[in-house]
């Protein structure tokens, strides 16, 4: 891993384009509302018209919707072409993508099959933000574009992937498939590094930590129920605490240098314990979704 920013391209020029999923309630809502303020160009992804409409039109941006989960009803989840429409969408609308936020995730409940044919927990928070990334990842190398991953600390507390069975059909927990799931998003994270770095891309994940927000009121698991009580509220950060974590990768001080393929707690790189497959991750990947190797 290497330092995100050295001399030769310390910050571009401002103001810069930021696509942000997951903005229309929670950390990336408050995330879009304080680049706005600092001048940047923010584009709104969101699952729902209105809310995201909502913090669009609020802000003065563009957004976009894709529906990567309808959790009004878990028995009908939507399609990978949703997201798919949406990167053709965001690569006409955005010649330029300065950071691209992968910040949409879910922890769901039951194993449950998408109409896709995979695991539920498994496509929204890992194969929704590789389809997107890789679909954009011409423009994201000609922006020499940073990627923010929002994982968890579940990637190292519950985790452990297994190459044999992605789709969590062996021993299934609604923690351990969101587990799994953060965790490939971090050995994604390397990849993207070690791939393409040399070629200007950056790339980071992190965890926010325990947010006062929305995230898993819908969930059919244990952890749902903690959040549709008070608790979050008395006891975890904000979701406006937890969006200065992710500016810090988007708008780095002088003073901090972000290391590019790093995962991140606390404002600091974590190392994991996790095999080292992220190059048999990444070809497993590719085939599930039928892209082109590049």
């Amino acid at each position: 891993m290497a330092p995100l920013q050295h001399p030769a391209r310390r910050e571009p020029a401002l103001p810069k384009t930021v696509v942000i999923t997951g903005a229309s309630d929670g950390t990336g809502a408050a995330a879009a509302r304080l680049l706005v303020r600092d001048g940047h160009r923010v584009v709104a992804v969101g699952r729902s018209e209105a809310k995201t409409k909502a913090v669009a039109d609020e802000l003065g941006v563009h957004h976009f919707v894709a529906d990567f989960a309808d959790f009004a009803d878990f028995a009908d989840f939507a399609d990978l072409h949703q997201v798919r429409t949406l990167a053709a969408q965001l690569a006409d609308h955005c010649p330029r993508i300065d950071v691209l936020a992968n910040n949409a995730g879910a922890i769901l409940g039951d194993r449950h099959v998408t109409a896709d044919g995979f695991e539920e927990t498994f496509q929204v928070n890992y194969l929704v933000p590789f389809l997107l990334t890789n679909l954009l990842l011409d423009t994201l190398l000609a922006s020499q574009a940073l990627v923010v991953q929002t994982s968890s600390n579940a990637a190292r507390l519950s985790a452990r992937v297994d190459l044999d069975d992605l789709d969590n059909a062996r021993n299934y927990s609604p923690v351990r498939a969101y587990g799994n799931a953060k965790l490939e998003l971090v050995l994604f994270t390397r990849e993207l590094h070690d791939r393409y770095h040399e070629q200007g891309l950056s790339a980071v994940a992190f965890h926010p930590g325990g947010v006062a927000s929305n995230f898993a009121q819908t969930s059919r698991s244990p952890v749902g129920t903690l959040f549709r009580t008070p608790v979050p509220r008395l006891l975890f950060q904000s979701p406006q605490k937890a969006a200065r974590q992710l500016l810090r990768f988007v708008t780095p001080t002088p003073e901090e240098c972000v290391v590019s393929g790093a995962y991140y707690e606390n404002g600091k790189p974590r190392t994991l314990k996790a095999p080292p497959i992220g190059p048999q991750l990444w070809e497993a990947t590719t085939a599930l979704l039928d892209l082109n190797k590049r």
